[in-house]
């Protein structure tokens, strides 16, 4: 890997962490159409300069989540099981799923036209009066969050679409998925740092660092685009995305 292929990464992951497109799957992806050789680090690099991107999110938030303490109980409790399924999970998940280009692909298609099915039935719906986010479906989003250990599916994508199923309100379900990932991308990078017993080079630290910046500054820009985004438009813009690219690496590229 380059130190222009990791710049190139970090936006990507910077870009997609908090968009329903799943940034481990266009990582994956983009290595490979990179030409870049999966190795070890290679894996670790895709999930560790996720925190770039959570930085940005702590960046943004901070002073809302010092100020409402039952919002940092919800994310606790959202965040359990997660950590249950990560800690069982993790060796398939990077042994396995992180190297199968078809799995991301696949999830891609298939999420993205659930993602226009849904919303297409979600506009249809009688709405009820929004709910808040409550103990007990904080725990449920936590369990939605979970289908994204499958590279493609996206983290965010998963929690929207259950949130909008319990009937929460479109703006705080995806600011809650933003907050969530701070737990979770900080107990993935952690959790493979340590499997892996920081046993990178010099030059691949810089690498890594490189991409955390990238990751970092690109998620600033999405976040606050994405925000806005939402309070006028749907999702099936993205989901007619996830096919089309999931369409041009099925047939054209691999």
């Amino acid at each position: 890997m380059t130190i222009l292929q990791s710049i190139v990464l970090g936006i990507i992951e910077g870009v997609t962490e908090f968009l329903p497109v799943s940034s481990t799957g266009h990582l994956i992806l983009a290595t490979r159409t990179l030409g870049i050789e999966s190795t070890p680090f290679v894996e670790s690099f895709t999930i560790t300069i996720q925190v770039g991107a959570l930085i940005a999110i702590l960046f943004l938030f901070t002073k809302r989540l010092i100020q409402n303490w039952d919002l940092m109980k919800n994310i606790a409790l959202a965040f359990i099981p997660t950590a249950i399924i990560g800690i069982v999970l993790y060796p398939f998940i990077k042994e396995f799923l992180l190297s199968n280009t078809y799995v991301v692909i696949y999830s891609l298609l298939f999420g993205g036209i659930l993602i226009i099915l849904f919303e297409i039935w979600f506009k249809r719906r009688a709405q009820s009066e929004p709910k808040e986010i409550t103990t007990k479906n904080a725990i449920l989003l936590g369990v939605f969050q979970t289908l994204a250990f499958i590279p493609g599916v996206s983290r965010s994508g998963a929690m929207i679409i259950g949130g909008l199923s319990m009937g929460i309100t479109r703006k705080n379900v995806v600011e809650f998925s933003f907050l969530l990932g701070i737990p979770t991308l900080i107990a993935a990078s952690g959790l493979d740092l340590i499997k892996t017993g920081f046993t990178f080079s010099s030059s691949e630290w810089t690498l890594l660092g490189i991409g955390f910046v990238s990751a970092f500054v690109s998620a600033l820009f999405a976040v606050k685009i994405f925000i806005r985004f939402i309070e006028k438009h749907n999702f099936i813009g993205f989901g007619i995305y996830r096919i089309l690219l999931a369409l041009v690496f099925l047939f054209f590229v691999l």
